[in-house]
C-alpha cells in the first residue's frame, strides 16, 4: 500500500498507527475456564495504521472477523489494543482513556441498554449524568438533540413501546448528548427497514458530518450505504487493511466498473504479510 494510505497527519481526529489486537482462543466446557489466563494467540487486527481528517466520513467494509467491530471497541476505549497506538483528537485511547472518551460518541446497531421502563427523557437525562453534565446543561441539551433527531415528541414515552427505528434514534441522540468530535458507528442501520434505514444515512451525513461538522467512523455490510455515506472507505481482512481510498479510487485501482465490484475484487484477493499496496 502506497505510504499517502496510512499516513496520519497533524489535524487528524483519528489516527491508528500500527494496531494489533489478539484475544484468548475460544474453548468450551470447563476449558472456557481457562480463557481469562489464557495465552492470546487468536489475531484479530495485524498492524492497523489510517487517519480520518477532522469532519471526514470513513467507513471500514470487510467481511465477518475482518477486525470492523474490534477496530472501533479500541477506539471506543472498550478494550486495549495488545500493539500500536491509537488516538482521538490526539488522546491516546490506552494512556488518556478518560480524555479521548469526552471526544467519542458510540453507537451500535444492536442492544442500546436502555432502561424499558422509563421515559426516554429519564433514559437521556440518566446517561448525560454519567457524561457529567450539569442539570441545566441536560435539560438543554435533551431538548436541543431530540430536535434533532426527530424524537421530540417522543420523549416522555417508556423506551419499551419504541419501535426498532425509533431506538437507533435514541440511541444515536445518547451518543450525540455530550456534543462530541467524534462519532464512531457499528452497523448503525442493522435491522432497520429500508425506509427508516435510508433516514437514518441522511440523518448522519446531511445533519452530523455536513452542517455540524462531525467526524465519523462507522462499520457496515451494505455497500450502498457505504457509497452514500463515505468520503473515505478502509477495506480490512484477516484484520490487515488492503486498501484505503474514495469509492471512485478504490473502483479504479481494482479495475472495476463500479464501487460494489472494486470490494468485491479487492476481498478476493490474497492476503499478504504487508498491507496491500
Amino acid at each position: 500500500m502506497s505510504s499517502d494510505i496510512t499516513t496520519q497527519m497533524p489535524g487528524d481526529d483519528i489516527a491508528v498507527s500500527s494496531l494489533e489486537k489478539f484475544f484468548p482462543p475460544a474453548r468450551s466446557g470447563w476449558r472456557s475456564l481457562l480463557q481469562p489466563i489464557s495465552k492470546p494467540t487468536e489475531r484479530a487486527l495485524a498492524g492497523v495504521s489510517f487517519g480520518v481528517k477532522s469532519g471526514e466520513a470513513v467507513a471500514i467494509v470487510g467481511p465477518n472477523g475482518a477486525g470492523k467491530s474490534t477496530l472501533l471497541r479500541i477506539l471506543a476505549t472498550l478494550i486495549v489494543p495488545t500493539r500500536g497506538h491509537a488516538s482521538i483528537a490526539n488522546n491516546d485511547v490506552e494512556r488518556s482513556p478518560a480524555a479521548a472518551r469526552r471526544q467519542i460518541g458510540y453507537h451500535t446497531g444492536g442492544d442500546e441498554g436502555f432502561y424499558g421502563r422509563l421515559s426516554a427523557r429519564e433514559n437521556l437525562g440518566f446517561f448525560a449524568a454519567m457524561n457529567n453534565l450539569s442539570v441545566a446543561d441536560i435539560r438543554t441539551r435533551i431538548a436541543a438533540t431530540a430536535e434533532r433527531m426527530g424524537i421530540t415528541a417522543d420523549l416522555d414515552r417508556q423506551v419499551r413501546t419504541f419501535s426498532t427505528g425509533m431506538t437507533h434514534r435514541l440511541g444515536l441522540a445518547r451518543a450525540l448528548l455530550h456534543q462530541p468530535a467524534v462519532l464512531l458507528l457499528d452497523e448503525p442501520t442493522r435491522s432497520l427497514d429500508p425506509l427508516a434505514a435510508a433516514d437514518f444515512r441522511r440523518l448522519i451525513k446531511d445533519d452530523l458530518v455536513r452542517r455540524l461538522g462531525t467526524t465519523l467512523l462507522f462499520a457496515s455490510h451494505t455497500l450502498s450505504e457505504v457509497q452514500e455515506v463515505a468520503d473515505r472507505v478502509l477495506v480490512l481482512e484477516e484484520g490487515r487493511v488492503i486498501a484505503f481510498d474514495t469509492p471512485r479510487g478504490l473502483a479504479l485501482k481494482a479495475g472495476s466498473p463500479n464501487f460494489a465490484e472494486a470490494v468485491t475484487k479487492l476481498l478476493r484477493q490474497p492476503v499478504h504479510s504487508g498491507v496491500a499496496s
